[in-house]
């Protein structure tokens, strides 16, 4: 039978309203959809877009405080700013296009420039409230998913001048969606970092900095281990502070106007380029580029007019110049650096010593790795060709995507998994149920080396830990990562735990740039299966258990999965597909590395053994008295 002609007229070009558009192609304006898991997903996006008007108006010099609560998945979001002009309260989150920043003497150098960003927390939210509070007088707006329900009439007030917002994400888009309160957390102790002195109380508790970058800093590092005191430098519209430490890796946080930019851009890129030449210019030494950026822990924040990001959520900067018709972003920085880091190093000769000291010894490790790298990566070379570890999917967080379908292309790099697991039975499993199209599996045949105080020589000779590296493409850097989300799945005994713990190490120890931006993830997948004839439910937790045996009641079957490998296939795909339940690895922003994996893989200590005494539970105790209950 011939295929049907598609008919291509007048009647198939539609128009959709911004509220439409929006909805049907969220993707464009807030990034991945995602349930709060990833530090990127949408309900972020959305509490950030409502926060970054607030602190426009901080920088404009007007309140110095922000209130923000989250409970029950419901964001309330209170500045003391001037208020929005009460004639356009409905306007100004509601009509595209519709703000106060296009006159950039108003808002020179804002985030959000182009009037979207609460137009599109309006039009995904369930319900959306917005008041104005202005020179004794206030007024609100009630939305529901970017339609108007209610614009109440002008009221007198005694409160400050300011705006609130109170929003719901809708559960329909972000589908079993949860705020991880830490995520949140970092995302204030960056708004703080970047606008000392600006206080932002969240959940009861008071965020704020004094000293800007130098704080941010302060928290990521341990002052016993780092190379050489925190070298502090601020110039008009621009802010760097760095130092090294004992990581591998490159540990830089970049900003643009306030804007964490996660993905780095040109002025990150600046940065990197002109903190090789100064270094190179002072030392009058052709070091490898990679020697003197070797466990560097920096941050970068730069002030540009009307930035152009490569993004509607703005995580990676593309302008080329600072200002229109002003210097280019890779000049601007360099001349700074130049100067102010030429400078101190010259006034401080013992810093300049350490940091000296610092790149000889990265210099001599890669030196010793080169030989074993060599021989490494050709057994890598020649595994990949049959590598029975890894069971590959067809779309990477790397990949190119094609001109025609980039918005679809760009959400499945954004899935893209891969999945570490421990023996035949668990990865046959999730081999046989995964989707092809955006999950790989990686299979260990045991436990891991403990790498925790060993150098990378360890990565090449492991041929496990090589095999791993090459699989997620990382030797060079996090820039061709192949897989967005790294998800360790192992059983819920000792010995997963253990396994578990041992992959951790390994990413802390030679790749916490993975941990630090969000890729690592933990597996959930269910201690029980409760069922009778009409129904099954899968429960994640003894509550979830006992709820299920009260809901099904008269004795149902109750199954205790061990390990992943008892799953069925069948079973399986409900556990990693839509509804798949991840936990994240994260690192607080006062997370030192060295100090965490001291403490759980270094050498039995005090601490460590009075916190297993008192946390022990024996594993067959606790579950006869659980299938007692």
């Amino acid at each position: 039978m011939a295929e049907q002609e598609v008919v291509y007229n007048e009647d198939s070009i539609r128009s959709l309203d911004w509220r439409e558009h929006i909805r049907l192609r969220p993707g464009m304006y807030i990034g991945k959809l995602g349930d709060g898991s990833s530090v990127d997903d949408g309900i972020y996006v959305l509490l950030k877009e409502v926060m970054d008007n607030c602190i426009d108006e901080y920088m404009m010099g007007y309140g110095k405080k922000i209130e923000l609560t989250l409970e029950n998945g419901i964001a309330t979001i209170r500045d003391y700013g001037r208020g929005i002009p009460l004639g356009k309260v409905v306007d100004v989150v509601s009509k595209i296009n519709t703000g106060a920043k296009y006159d950039s003497k108003a808002f020179q150098k804002s985030v959000g420039l182009n009037g979207v960003g609460t137009k599109a927390v309006n039009a995904l939210s369930t319900r959306f409230s917005v008041t104005s509070f202005r020179d004794g007088k206030m007024k609100t707006a009630d939305f529901e998913r970017g339609q108007l329900l209610k614009e109440h009439k002008e009221a007198s007030t005694d409160q400050a001048n300011g705006t609130l917002v109170i929003f719901t994400p809708d559960d329909t888009i972000f589908k079993h969606y949860k705020f991880i309160l830490e995520y949140v957390e970092n995302q204030i102790w960056n708004y703080c970092f970047l606008n000392a002195g600006l206080q932002i109380h969240f959940n009861g508790k008071n965020f704020v900095s004094k000293n800007g970058l130098l704080d941010l800093l302060q928290r990521k590092t341990n002052p016993e281990t780092i190379r050489y005191p925190i070298i502090h430098m601020k110039g008009t519209d621009i802010e760097i502070a760095l130092t090294h430490t004992g990581d591998y890796g490159e540990d830089i946080y970049s900003f643009v106007n306030g804007q964490h930019t996660t993905q780095g851009g040109t002025h990150q890129g600046a940065f990197r380029e002109a903190f090789v030449k100064v270094v190179r210019d002072f030392f009058k030494k052709d070091y490898d580029a990679s020697d003197i950026r070797q466990s560097i822990c920096a941050a970068i924040a730069v002030r540009v007019q009307e930035p152009v990001f490569e993004s509607q959520t703005k995580t990676k900067l593309g302008s080329q110049t600072v200002s229109e018709g002003g210097a280019s972003m890779k000049s601007f920085v360099l001349e700074f650096l130049a100067k102010e880091l030429d400078n101190f190093l010259h006034k401080n000769p013992s810093t300049a010593e350490a940091l000296k000291k610092r790149i000889e010894q990265s210099e001599r490790e890669r030196k010793e790795l080169s030989g074993i790298r060599k021989l490494a990566n050709e057994r890598a070379k020649k595994a990949n060709l049959h590598n029975k570890k890894l069971r590959d999917c067809r779309i990477h967080y790397n990949d190119q995507p094609p001109a025609k379908t980039k918005e679809e292309f760009v959400q499945k790099q954004n899935e893209s998994t891969i999945f570490i697991t421990e023996g035949d039975s668990a990865s046959g499993s999730i081999t046989k149920s995964r989707n092809v199209e955006t999950q790989a599996v990686f299979s260990l045949r045991g436990k891991p080396l403990n790498c925790f105080g060993l150098t990378k020589k360890v990565v090449y000779e492991n041929e496990e830990f090589n095999l791993l590296q090459h699989a997620l493409n990382i030797e060079e850097g996090m820039d061709t990562l192949r897989y967005n989300n790294i998800v360790i799945a192992t059983d819920a005994d000792v010995d997963g735990m253990h396994i578990r713990l041992l992959i951790m190490t390994f990413f802390l120890q030679f790749f916490p740039d993975l941990v630090r931006n969000g890729h690592v993830f933990i597996l959930e997948t269910p201690l029980f299966r409760v069922r009778n004839k009409q129904k099954t439910i899968y429960c994640y937790t003894d509550e979830e258990r006992q709820r299920a045996i009260h809901q099904l009641g008269n004795k149902p079957e109750i199954t205790r999965f061990k390990g992943l490998g008892e799953i069925s296939p069948e079973e399986f795909a409900g556990f990693i597909g839509e509804d798949m339940r991840k936990v994240p690895v994260m690192l607080s922003q006062d997370t030192q590395i060295q100090k965490l994996l001291e403490y759980f893989m270094g050498k039995n200590t005090p601490q460590r053994q009075t916190f297993i005494i008192e946390n022990l539970v024996i594993e067959k105790d606790l579950e006869e008295e659980l299938l007692k209950a």
